[in-house]
């Protein structure tokens, strides 16, 4: 396991973190689909991230 992918791991858990909290107070169905997206996005920046520091 390589750093790339322990942020992709940790960008993918705040960023479905994140979603979760936001879509709550919206109902139980949004908070899921705001959460799958902030995974989505949380994912692609970690990996970006890990990608721009190890060059």
């Amino acid at each position: 396991m390589n750093l790339t992918t322990v942020l992709g791991w940790t960008g993918a858990t705040l960023g479905g973190g994140i979603g979760w909290w936001a879509g709550a107070p919206a109902g139980m169905f949004t908070a899921f689909v705001v959460s799958t997206v902030g995974t989505g996005v949380g994912l692609y920046l970690g990996r970006r991230l890990g990608d721009q520091l190890l060059g």
